[in-house]
């Protein structure tokens, strides 16, 4: 239970965790779109305890986030409920948080709040389509640690630039729901967790 209603959260863990990642969806999906399922079956193999988030705005029925700072909250809510439930010996797991589209923002906009090890952002949307004045590159940039972006060379969304905490993988003949090449967004993010881990 959040401050914004309920969220519904499917936890998953191995006996002895190494680390915990959060996964959640777009606007209006839910977090079993096939990139979001290659990233938690990456991250299982890396010994991971998974958690497949849908927001509270979702578990309402409604298809758009409404206020950030809101939603934002309310993810800040469930991040300390789910490391308290996976903590071990007093101690919460390492952090990874997982997003796709504006599940990315929150994601990217939260880490430092929540003390994410790191983030994975898939198909970020940089700017609306059509709007590449609008850009939502500060949120990217404000996630206080190290960022992977997986989009395809086709997002209308535009493709963020890498710098010194982000990665960029663009994956040729994808556009913004990532869904052609589930296995090379996973092979993606388990490259860079085992560099993160």
């Amino acid at each position: 239970m959040t401050a914004a209603g309920p969220a519904r959260v499917l936890l998953e863990q191995p006996e002895t965790p190494s680390f915990l990642i959060v996964l959640t969806h777009g606007a209006g999906g839910l977090p079993d779109t096939a990139d979001v399922l290659a990233v938690r079956d990456a991250a299982r193999g890396l010994g991971a305890a998974t958690a497949l988030v849908t927001q509270p705005y979702r578990v309402k029925g409604a298809r758009a986030p409404g206020s950030a700072a809101r939603q934002d909250a309310a993810w800040a809510e469930v991040m300390a409920a789910l490391r308290r439930d996976t903590g071990r010996d007093g101690a919460a797991l390492p952090l990874v948080q997982c997003g796709r589209s504006n599940g990315a923002r929150v994601a990217c906009r939260t880490a430092r709040q929540v003390g994410a090890s790191g983030v994975i952002a898939l198909a970020f949307p940089l700017h609306p389509p059509g709007h590449p004045g609008k850009t939502r590159d500060s949120e990217l940039r404000s996630a206080g640690t190290g960022v992977l972006v997986v989009n395809g060379d086709r997002d209308p969304f535009g493709i963020p630039e890498p710098d010194e905490t982000t990665d960029v993988v663009v994956l040729p003949g994808e556009a913004h729901a990532l869904s052609k090449h589930p296995a090379a967004v996973g092979a993606a993010a388990a490259a860079w967790l085992g560099g993160l881990l």
